[in-house]
């Protein structure tokens, strides 16, 4: 199956979908995703943006934009956050294709850095992603890798 990449600002009904989708693979609470997508369709703002990797009907994979992602790094903006792939299609380069459409997107709106907070150590930097500082998360023990995107064309 094909999967097609959708930025919520193109598919505004997708909303409601896609806030519950990020609330049950995160347990972030549904109104907080709700309200980031709805700034997102309102504000007409670069950041926040949310963004779906959708198969036929269903949610396979999403990322999306906000100001800063749950740690101590205030100045470290905008941020990836809520990466996430199902897993029966995970390793056919869903997460990748949407971490290159965000960071596209991103640069056409005049973004060209951007900062991703993770425990993962590897899996970015297939996607050009480079390794920047620790950062501490809120509410976690030890601090997290924080990765930095730079296009530089």
């Amino acid at each position: 199956m094909e999967y097609e990449i959708i930025k919520l600002t193109d598919q505004p009904e997708l909303k409601e979908r896609a806030a519950q989708w990020f609330h049950e693979k995160w347990g972030i609470p549904l109104e907080e995703y709700t309200k980031s997508m709805e700034e997102c369709l309102t504000e007409k703002n670069p950041v926040p943006q949310w963004y779906a990797a959708v198969e036929e009907d269903r949610i396979v994979g999403g990322l999306g934009i906000v100001t800063n992602d749950f740690h101590d790094r205030l100045d470290l903006t905008p941020n990836v956050c809520a990466v996430y792939t199902e897993e029966d299609k995970r390793c056919q380069g869903i997460a990748g294709a949407l971490l290159d459409a965000v960071c596209a997107d991103m640069k056409a709106q005049g973004i060209d850095t951007l900062y991703l907070l993770t425990d993962h150590s590897s899996f970015y930097e297939r996607y050009g992603w480079k390794f920047f500082c620790m950062a501490q998360g809120d509410g976690d023990a030890e601090p997290s890798r924080m990765y930095i995107h730079k296009d530089r064309e």
